[in-house]
C-alpha cells in the first residue's frame, strides 16, 4: 500500500466555501433547532470539516418569536445572569426572555453549544436571528433549509 496516496485534507480560510442558509423557527423545538444551527455554524455537515477552522455556513433564523418549548419550561426554565456585584445573581424565565428579546432565546441556546474560545465567538458572529419573517440578507441569496423535528 502506498502511504503517499492517502492525504488528509485540512480546510483553511482560503479553501473553505461558506454559503448562506435560512431556517424558519416557527413551531420548532428550541433545543433541537439550536443543535441544528450549531452544527451548521461549525460546518460539521461538510466533508472537509476541520475542528480548528471556521468552515461553517452563515445562518439566518427567522420567526424567532414562534419557537416552542415543551412541558412547563416556559415558566420553570431559568436563565441566570450576574451584575458583577456581591449578591447580584439575577434569574429570568424563558417566557420573560421571549417577551423582552425573542432572538435572545435562540442566541443563548446556540451559544452554549459552540466552543468556549476564540473560534466559538467567531462562529457565533455568523448567525443572524430575527423575529418576524423578513430579513435584510436577500442580496446573499440564502438557501432555505427545512427544519425537521426528529
Amino acid at each position: 500500500m502506498d502511504t503517499l496516496s492517502y492525504k488528509t485534507v485540512s480546510a483553511n480560510r482560503a479553501t473553505v466555501s461558506k454559503e448562506w442558509v435560512v431556517i424558519d423557527a416557527e413551531g420548532a423545538a428550541l433545543g433541537r433547532l439550536a443543535t441544528m444551527i450549531a452544527g451548521l455554524l461549525r460546518g460539521k455537515h461538510k466533508v472537509n470539516f476541520t475542528p480548528h477552522v471556521d468552515c461553517g455556513d452563515n445562518v439566518i433564523v427567522i420567526n424567532a418569536e414562534k419557537v416552542s418549548l415543551s412541558g412547563d419550561k416556559w415558566t420553570d426554565k431559568k436563565y441566570v445572569s450576574h451584575t458583577g456585584y456581591p449578591g447580584g445573581q439575577r434569574f429570568t424565565t424563558a417566557a420573560t426572555l421571549l417577551k423582552k428579546n425573542p432572538a435572545g432565546l435562540i442566541e443563548r441556546a446556540v451559544r452554549g453549544m459552540l466552543p468556549k474560545n476564540r473560534l466559538g465567538r467567531a462562529l457565533f458572529r455568523n448567525m443572524y436571528v430575527y423575529s418576524g419573517s423578513s430579513h435584510p440578507h436577500e442580496a446573499q441569496q440564502p438557501r432555505k433549509i427545512e427544519y425537521t423535528n426528529n
